[in-house]
């Protein structure tokens, strides 16, 4: 057998793509799917998008990019930044990457080694630990309260940091719980952060367009005076159901950015020229199919939660942002894991242990709400069924 370097064995995985996969293996053996389980837009993107991409190939580009992105885009992101967050941002600071959790993957690399420890939200997005693992850094894990809608209490992360603290994750709106962090907890955590100088912090905020009940966003990235060690994880994927094209972006500190663009040379060359031609016209152009899918996320939520806590065992809170609800599902005697494999194997419906998002998902079950209220309502049928017998 070949010997690779330990660190491989520290690496985990997505759980959401395997469940896809047997979800997918399923139905081509001929049995009904509903899948909840994939945290993907069921809308296509915007025509003026697709034009963009097709009239940047009939126009010949087809060559290499500068690897932090074409100065277009980058423009285009400092734009969209100051008018949704009210922040100026310089181009030479963005990073285009392929994807969201390229900038995630790099900030972890930068500052996660054997000794160092990284806070990071548990339950969360299950590549936050994976990569910490796999540098060899101590993942610290963040407390979100479902009582609080899944928020953290920003005088329990503060208390987290230590003289070894390196690197702090945020994520909001949330992955797997849809949690939103109130104002009030984002500025006594950026209080708070003032005097830990040593702290990056990285603030994935990539749901920031889907916000629900009149919240407005809160970006890390408003507070000045920690904002010179604040990382912005931002992209296509979510906001222009984009999710295939790869596209994301990272806002870098100054200090930061010539690492951020030395890792992308060696990792992946550049973004292809197309789609960021395809990304310019995403953030320039009309935003009204992005309001019209967020109000259709937002019907579909209200629903699922309704739903979800008329079936017995279920508790489910309604999310504040993003497109999963995460209901409490202790009450039916199942495990997270035995009820995600059951309700595929015995309903054909797809969903994903809330132990898949860390130690602290246990007891939970994540649902995704992108998909149309006609499978939703089929899916919870089936759910009630399977629950009911």
């Amino acid at each position: 057998m070949v010997k690779m370097v330990s660190a491989m064995s520290r690496l985990g995985t997505e759980s959401a793509f395997e469940v896809l996969a047997r979800a997918n293996g399923l139905a081509a053996q001929g049995k009904s799917i509903i899948n909840l389980g994939i945290g993907q837009p069921d809308f296509e993107p915007p025509p003026h998008i697709i034009d963009a991409a097709v009239k940047a190939l009939k126009d010949g580009h087809h060559g290499y990019t500068p690897a932090n992105g074409i100065i277009e885009l980058r423009e285009a992101v400092s734009r969209d930044i100051y008018h949704r967050r009210g922040v100026e941002i310089d181009p030479s600071n963005v990073m285009v990457v392929p994807g969201g959790k390229v900038t995630m993957f790099f900030a972890i690399l930068m500052f996660g080694e054997p000794g160092a420890e990284i806070i990071y939200p548990n339950p969360g997005f299950p590549i936050y630990e994976s990569v910490i693992n796999y540098t060899g850094a101590t993942p610290i894990a963040m407390s979100l309260h479902e009582e609080a809608g899944f928020s953290f209490n920003a005088d329990e992360v503060l208390e987290l940091i230590t003289p070894n603290t390196r690197l702090l994750i945020i994520n909001s709106p949330a992955n797997p719980t849809g949690g939103s962090v109130p104002k009030q907890e984002m500025d006594k955590l950026a209080s708070g952060l003032e005097k830990h100088k040593n702290v990056v912090v990285l603030s994935d905020e990539i749901y920031s367009r889907m916000l629900y009940d009149d919240k407005t966003h809160v970006s890390l990235l408003s507070y000045k005076e920690i904002r010179n060690r604040v990382i912005l994880l931002d992209g296509w994927s979510k906001t222009y159901a984009m999710t295939g094209w790869r596209m994301g972006y990272g806002v870098w500190p100054a200090e930061l950015i010539n690492f951020a663009t030395r890792l992308s040379i060696n990792c992946h060359s550049c973004v292809n020229a197309a789609s960021q031609l395809a990304g310019v016209a995403a953030l320039d152009g009309p935003q009204n199919a992005v309001d019209a899918m967020v109000a259709a996320f937002a019907e579909r939520r209200r629903f699922i939660v309704d739903a979800l806590n008329q079936i017995p065992g279920f508790r489910c809170a309604e999310p504040g942002g993003a497109f999963y609800v995460f209901p409490n599902i202790e009450g039916t005697g199942y495990s997270s894991q035995e009820l995600q494999d059951r309700l595929l194997s015995a309903e054909g419906v797809a969903t994903i242990a809330g132990t898949s998002f860390g130690c602290r998902g246990r007891g939970y079950l994540r649902l995704s709400y992108a998909n149309s209220k006609e499978n939703i309502k089929a899916a919870i049928g089936r759910i009630q069924s399977f629950i009911s017998e």
